[in-house]
């Protein structure tokens, strides 16, 4: 270094200007800390223990929003990916159903497979991996012809997807576990249950019974009813997409625009809820953010499903009860 050259400038900290901490606003503080169990043993004092910050109180807010719905007799619409049915949660799903808390259940076509190998076999999720070295993943031919048969029989008869699938389980003489299946619960507690296919992603549809046009029309048959069902989202509804990263999020966008189309703008004023394990793109921009742009609140819950979702069943099973 030359002996002329200077040194980097340094500013002079003395020059600071500091402020009364007393004056500063805080984002925490000591009093929305978490509290320990003690003697408490209710499940509300759970909730109520959890810190009041971040995605806590979210938490809260998304558990708030659909008590509020179910008081007030507005749409609570559960979307379900498959990873959902896979880890046991509907019970859970069902109870709700037969509170009267869900009034509309959606799934894409992973979920209401895996919910028809339940029902019908008692197991589910194959080694993918292992059957797809020698062809044989989704290969199952029992799954793959009863649902492709409640299709064609459910295009036949004008059903949607959901309700041909909950038909056909219906229809069986012996099932291993019909208790467990979320789309005959729905079914027969008169809730729309609605199936939202999406072709060559499904393992039925390499099924040498599958029929494409079956398969088109009453899927787009449950698509008119998510549609009509998002009008019952103004001004109190709710939106839970468990789970399901591109599907669900994709179709509920476009449902939720017909409804608008031929609403004059309507619904707005709504909660949306993503839960899922991991964050993605299509759930955030289609679900928790672009349909309340009019009005409403949006959410990102971000855990594991078979912890998440029944915290969230349990609370709102509690929130009601203490609404009375």
């Amino acid at each position: 270094m030359s002996a002329d050259r200077r040194p980097p400038r340094e500013i002079d900290l003395a020059r600071v200007r500091t402020i009364p901490v007393a004056t500063r606003p805080n984002k925490v503080e000591s009093e929305s800390f978490a509290k320990p169990p003690g003697d408490a043993r209710a499940f509300s004092d759970f909730l109520e223990a959890l810190p009041h910050v971040l995605k806590a109180d979210d938490f809260r807010r998304v558990v708030r929003a659909v008590v509020a719905a179910h008081r007030k007799k507005r749409a609570v619409i559960v979307m379900l990916g498959g990873h959902v049915v896979k880890t046991g949660i509907a019970p859970l799903l069902i109870d709700l159903m037969k509170r009267g808390v869900i009034t509309h259940l959606a799934m894409n076509g992973s979920a209401a497979i895996h919910d028809y190998e339940i029902a019908r076999f008692g197991a589910t999720s194959e080694d993918v991996a292992a059957g797809l070295k020698d062809g044989s993943f989704g290969m199952a031919d029992e799954t793959g012809r009863g649902l492709n048969t409640a299709f064609t029989t459910g295009r036949t008869h004008g059903w949607g997807m959901g309700e041909a699938v909950a038909r056909a389980l219906a229809a069986e003489p012996k099932l291993a576990h019909p208790e467990q299946s979320v789309i005959l619960a729905a079914h027969q507690l008169w809730i729309p249950v609605t199936v939202h296919a999406a072709l060559g992603a499904e393992i039925i549809h390499q099924h040498p019974a599958a029929d494409g046009a079956a398969i088109g029309d009453t899927s787009h048959r449950d698509f008119r009813r998510l549609a009509a069902s998002c009008e019952d989202l103004h001004e109190g509804g709710v939106v839970l997409n468990l789970g399901s990263a591109v599907i669900m999020p994709e179709v509920f966008l476009k449902a939720l625009t017909v409804a608008r189309n031929v609403n004059a703008g309507r619904p707005t004023h709504f909660t949306t809820a993503d839960f899922d394990m991991q964050r993605h793109y299509r759930p955030r921009e289609n679900v928790v953010k672009r349909p309340i742009l009019a009005g409403g609140e949006g959410f990102e819950i971000t855990g594991h499903h078979e912890i998440m979702i029944p915290l969230l069943a349990w609370a709102v099973v509690e929130g009601i009860a203490t609404a009375g």
